[in-house]
């Protein structure tokens, strides 16, 4: 009797920041276990099966969701070392000299803390494409000046070129947001130059005319960078057009606020959860990713099975709690 083989799926979801280690989130996840909660993922839990698991740890310099991503587009599963740079480029239609090494710069503000520094997220800081774009110029000597090359690419995204780039690893983005980005600096070689440049950075940006208006307006001032996503351009930049990530549950985690997190599980489950399970009740094959701080477990539709099998599913389908399994034990393992 020949193999099962999973069909390929029609649309695949990959939901980021599904689960977090974080004190916060670990006391919002119990609320997830009350029987009328996402009742779509439920079911789903119910209906599909795991077909692979990406395992890490919160240490690691890639986010989970990004390995995902990253493998759907045949990118070798390097720790740090995932060309974003590129892959937010196209998104932003800017072209880059495919023979170099690329990274991704956010300009962002680094709070200063009493005991330490903390990144905020650079999307909560608003920034409009004009005080962007001055603040790229302003920076754009420094750089130049040392061997690189600046594009910019939108407010929140410039591009930046230097052998120093290549094979350096460096930390997503969405890993330091709300920590301390110190302790993310890696130690390799060639950081040191990072190190300089955003120190320089600091001292240039500390008096700058945007800044001095945005401070005066009660706005977080940009006085500082993240680097990340470094590698050359990769063959394939695009993501599969099956694929779509779930991005709702991001802006919330990042900032801690667990009352609309839970809110925005709810979004998702009463939307894209809700038509991936019309999807499986109309017999389509389909694959659902849940991405927490350390793994990814992908679920998908099982294979299609025989006449027998298909009678039990019905009978194990109307006899079924309606609640489904409890997602937290999942979520958790993430």
């Amino acid at each position: 009797m020949p193999d099962q083989v999973t069909p390929p799926p029609s649309m695949h979801w990959i939901v980021p920041f599904a689960a977090s280690l974080s004190e916060p989130c670990q006391h919002a996840l119990p609320r997830l276990a009350d029987a009328k909660a996402l009742p779509n993922l439920r079911r789903l839990l119910g209906q599909l099966q795991e077909v692979a698991r990406i395992e890490g740890d919160e240490y690691a310099l890639s986010m989970p969701h990004e390995r995902v991503l990253a493998a759907s587009m045949g990118w070798p599963d390097v720790d740090g070392q995932l060309p974003w740079a590129a892959w937010w480029a196209a998104q932003d239609g800017v072209k880059l000299t495919a023979d170099a090494h690329w990274g991704l710069l956010s300009p962002g503000h680094w709070l200063m803390g009493r005991d330490h520094l903390t990144l905020l997220d650079p999307a909560t800081l608003a920034l409009s494409e004009t005080e962007s774009r001055a603040l790229f110029e302003a920076v754009r000597d420094l750089f130049e000046s040392d061997g690189w090359a600046l594009i910019w690419g939108a407010s929140q995204r410039w591009y930046a070129s230097h052998p120093s780039l290549q094979g350096l690893p460096t930390a997503s983005l969405d890993r330091v947001i709300g920590r301390n980005p110190d302790v993310w600096l890696t130690d390799h070689p060639q950081a040191r130059t990072l190190r300089r440049l955003q120190s320089e950075v600091q001292m240039l940006l500390y008096q700058h005319p945007i800044n001095d208006t945005r401070e005066q307006a009660g706005l977080a001032t940009v006085n500082s960078f993240w680097l990340s996503g470094c590698g050359p351009v990769p063959a394939c930049t695009a993501t599969p057009a099956h694929i779509q990530l779930v991005n709702a549950l991001r802006a919330p985690m990042l900032a801690d606020d667990m009352p609309a997190w839970l809110d925005a599980w709810a979004q998702v489950d009463n939307t894209v959860l809700k038509q991936a399970l019309q999807a499986v009740d109309a017999g389509k094959a389909i694959a659902l990713t849940l991405c927490g701080e350390r793994h990814a477990v992908t679920l998908a539709t099982a294979p299609a099975p025989g006449l027998g099998g298909r009678m039990w599913q019905s009978v194990k389908r109307l006899t079924s709690s309606r609640s489904g399994p409890d997602p937290v034990a999942l979520l958790n393992s993430l």
